[in-house]
């Protein structure tokens, strides 16, 4: 007996995964320098379930009202944009020298695109906000800021429509920032958006949970919570979102009207009644010692059993030499705390922005907040981008021991060649003693157009080379001829059950029309046989084929009305009735796959009931 209790404690102390547990590691309340204040229980009821019929799956037909883009500002707005201008005039000097550093590696482990796919198609967004989970029977979800989509793992399309259309709700007139995750517990989706208004007046958080685990046909229940929770003329934004055995939490930004941040908040949601359309108890943390900026809680990398409460991990956006580590260390129905505690790190800094090739328009950097994590075997595996020198943007991977409050880092880049942006980071392993993972990421220089690509950390925190997911037909610069968005996020989700590693991913890709698409791949590794896997590892599968591309139309309605859209051809008759709907005052941008055109000219057009709005040419060629 004494012996079987010595193991149970050792096994708490070092946070072992046993029986398919991730045991949650008990800090030094000692070293914790401040707490939080934790709301009064509230109840969310169900809005009902939504099971919209999807867009048509060839056309892909969406209408979406076009919001302004709202990029609030950070903590030190000012002074990091100083250092990013300062750091660009350094990486032009240096990039008339020579190159300093490769991806030459002799690790084993060298990822290798295998199925993949044209993914959602852009609605007049930038960036995308990429976001993707598959479950253990292979559906996959999804997301890219207005857009959802659910495959499965051989590329067959089966439902696609915009967020606005699929949550029905008068209220939810712009969507972004969605977030999706696969809960391997209960076999369901999770998925988040949020209304984009950039005000406190109409700021609302979208949770769907999905009825079976396939929404395709299942259906979602649907709840809507406020994004001024405080209320105090904030909204809300930038989420990041994770699940334990119990619960949901959901965790982001609050910015005043005028556009500058408040404070983070974390939402603390009993997940189990979502599932069924029941009542949901929820509450919400706020005044959260440390004053994050952009909280990321982190739920088990492998899906195990993971409780009570969770672990969240905060960066400095302007950069630093520690990390805030948060304990929120219960459920709501026992009786939780959160505790704060720093972390010394390697010091990191925000980078310049990245050049690409053939215009003068950068791609946006960001800062040094955190962008993706998870928990495995009392670890916290996080990601985020910094300076790796010179003012190069490189990948920071950390891996943050929890028993005893100390941080490993290792970097990856190239000074002088090329710019790494916006890792995400997922477990690629089998077992939780296994520390691998595999960081899927945008690369880009002025000698090359924007790429996805991925890369294979080791157990040893040794890297290896990144392989090529999907380049670029040319450069974007869609929102803006001097400074492009880029991110906000790449997705990668691990596929729990697979007898080997396997990662499915989405990232952007720049289009001929200078602008953002999404491309959806299913990664492995050298010695791996997966479904559809690429032979050549420096090329890239397209499947389906032929490739999709998307035709594109904005327009501004002065009122809310009902719109009829039509492809005719040269001689008036009607080849498709792509919609027929409702629309929203305002800009609006309609988008749709012409692969089904053969080569000729064809006109769109768009009509109310009275008269015709839009008469667009369309020329196929051959």
């Amino acid at each position: 007996m004494k012996k079987n209790l010595l193991i149970a404690l050792l096994l708490s102390f070092f946070g072992c995964s046993v029986n398919g547990q991730d045991i949650k590691v008990s800090l030094d309340e000692s070293k914790k320098l401040g707490g939080a204040s934790k709301s009064q229980p509230f109840i969310l009821k169900c809005l009902g379930e939504t099971n919209q019929v999807s867009a048509d799956l060839s056309w892909r037909p969406i209408l979406t009202n076009v919001c302004v883009a709202r990029e609030p500002k950070v903590p030190d707005h000012e002074l990091i944009e100083n250092m990013k201008q300062e750091k660009f005039l350094l990486k032009q000097q240096q990039s008339q020298g020579n190159q300093i550093g490769s991806e030459s590696s002799a690790q084993s482990v060298t990822p290798v695109v295998g199925s993949n796919w044209l993914g959602n198609l852009n609605n007049g967004s930038s960036p995308l906000d990429n976001s993707i989970a598959i479950s253990n029977g292979g559906i996959i979800v999804s997301v890219a800021n207005t857009s959802l989509e659910i495959d499965n793992t051989t590329g067959t399309l089966l439902f696609y429509n915009n967020l606005t259309t699929f949550f029905n709700d008068p209220t939810i007139t712009n969507t972004c920032d969605p977030v999706v995750l696969y809960d391997r517990l209960a076999d369901r989706f999770i998925l988040f958006f949020q209304e984009c208004a950039g005000n406190s007046s109409n700021s609302y958080l979208c949770i769907c949970f999905s009825k079976t685990n396939n929404p395709a046909t299942g259906g979602w229940w649907k709840y809507k919570l406020t994004g001024n929770p405080l209320n105090n003329s904030c909204w809300f934004d930038y989420p990041k979102m994770a699940v334990s055995n119990n619960e949901l939490y959901i965790a982001g930004n609050l910015f005043t009207n005028s556009g500058n941040f408040d404070q983070a908040v974390l939402y603390q949601i009993e997940k189990t009644a979502g599932y069924s359309g029941g009542n949901i108890n929820w509450q919400y943390w706020n005044n959260i010692s440390g004053s994050p900026f952009t909280l990321m809680p982190v739920g088990s990398g492998q899906g195990l059993s993971f409780t009570p409460g969770c672990y969240l991990i905060a960066t400095v956006a302007g950069g630093s030499s520690s990390v805030k580590l948060y304990d929120l260390t219960d459920d709501m129905s026992g009786s939780p705390s959160l505790n704060y505690y720093s972390v010394s790190t390697t010091a990191y800094s925000p980078a310049a922005d990245a050049s690409q090739s053939g215009t003068p328009c950068l791609l946006d950097n960001g800062d040094c907040r955190v962008l993706s994590g998870f928990y495995l075997n009392g670890i916290i595996h996080f990601a985020f981008h910094s300076d790796i020198g010179s003012g190069w943007n490189g990948i920071n991977y950390n891996r943050l021991t929890v028993s005893s409050t100390t941080n490993v880092s290792s970097i990856f880049g190239m000074t002088g060649s090329y710019d790494y942006s916006y890792p995400s980071i997922s477990s690629y392993a089998t077992t939780p003693n296994d520390k691998s993972v595999m960081i899927g990421f945008g690369r880009a220089s002025s000698s090359s157009f924007p790429e996805v690509r991925v890369i294979n950390c080791d157990n040893s925190m040794t890297w290896g080379s990144s392989t090529l997911v999907k380049s670029s037909s040319s450069y974007v610069s869609y929102t803006s001829a001097t400074n492009e968005r880029w991110g906000d996020y790449t997705g990668t989700t691990r596929k729990h059950n697979s007898s080997s590693p396997s990662i499915w991913m989405n990232g952007m890709y720049g289009t001929s029309s200078n602008l953002w698409n999404t491309w959806i791949a299913e990664i492995h590794h050298n010695g791996t046989t997966g479904l559809d896997e690429n032979k050549n590892e420096n090329s890239i599968k397209v499947y389906p084929n032929p490739i999709v591309e998307t035709f594109f139309v904005d327009f501004i309605l002065t009122a809310n009305t009902t719109l009829f859209i039509n492809v005719v051809d040269i001689n008036g008759r009607t080849v498709k009735e792509l919609y027929s709907g409702k629309a929203v005052a305002g800009n609006n941008s309609f988008s749709f796959n012409k692969a089904n055109l053969s080569s000729g000219t064809y006109f769109l057009i768009i009509k109310n009931e009275k008269t015709t709005i839009k008469n667009e040419k369309i020329i196929i060629a051959d």
